[in-house]
This record gives C-alpha cells, structure tokens and sequence, in this order.
C-alpha cells in the first residue's frame, strides 16, 4: 500500500447538538471529506474523475459509534480501501481522537463506478491506468 497521510478535522460548534456532542448526520460528511482527501493524494481527484464521465455513488455505509465525538475535538480519519473490483470498492475508515490512539469510531462505505447515465462502468477496462492507482492503495489481507 502507497504511502497517504490520515485526514485532520477539527469540530465545529455548527456540528453538534445542545450537549456539544457531534450530530449524527455529520459522520457521513466526515467519511466524505477524508475520501476525497484520499483520492485527491493518489492523483484521482473526483474532479478528474468526472471530467472523464466517472461517478462514484455510494451503495452502502456503516457506522460503527465508539465514543462521543464533541466541539472542538481534533480527528484524525484513517480511511483504507479494502476491495476493489472492476465495478465496485469499498472502504473502511477508523476516527481517532488526533494525537492519540483512542479509537471513537468506525465505518465503511461500498462504491460504484457508473458513467453519467448511471450505468455500469468496468473501469480496469475502460480505464486501467486510474484502475492500477487504486489498486496501489488497497490494503493487502494480512
């Protein structure tokens, strides 16, 4: 697996509920952004990828609640593709609260890759070049 750096976020009050405590809702924006970060250091920006009539819907996401996330905690978002098929990957993601290694939570996320239509796309045939980066990043079994 390549080298990537974790995604860093710090809470902002806007994000959590009269406790102080994350809404649940935000976890799947968090998830979001620490993709996009991903993808962005591998050279697959989804910007790019749409210019070439890719679109990664989500199919699936899991949240896994540890332990409360609140206003202004830092986290760190460690995401890692664990499948990837010709049409589909998936992705599991560990938050920890940034500089420690408390684990508040886990989830995962299965994607397509689909034209503007919507429909199906093999991408190790249509496109192997962006088909091989991600295969670079998947987490190997251990």
């Amino acid at each position: 697996m390549s080298n990537t750096e974790s995604y860093i976020r710090v809470i902002n009050y806007y994000e959590t509920d009269q406790m102080h405590v994350v809404h649940h809702s935000n976890y799947a924006r968090y998830l979001e952004e620490a993709r996009l970060n991903l993808m962005d250091q591998v050279g697959l920006s989804y910007d790019k990828m749409e210019k070439l009539g890719i679109i990664i819907p989500v199919l699936e996401l899991h949240d896994y609640y540890i332990k409360s996330i609140t206003y202004g905690d830092v986290i760190e978002i460690v995401p890692t593709i664990v499948k990837l098929t010709p049409v589909r990957f998936t992705l599991e993601y560990e938050i920890f609260r940034s500089g420690t290694d408390e684990l508040i939570h886990r989830a995962q996320t299965s994607h397509a890759f689909v034209d503007s239509e919507f429909k199906p796309m093999n991408m190790k045939k249509k496109f192997p070049d962006l088909y091989e980066k991600m295969q670079a990043i998947v987490r190997k079994a251990e």
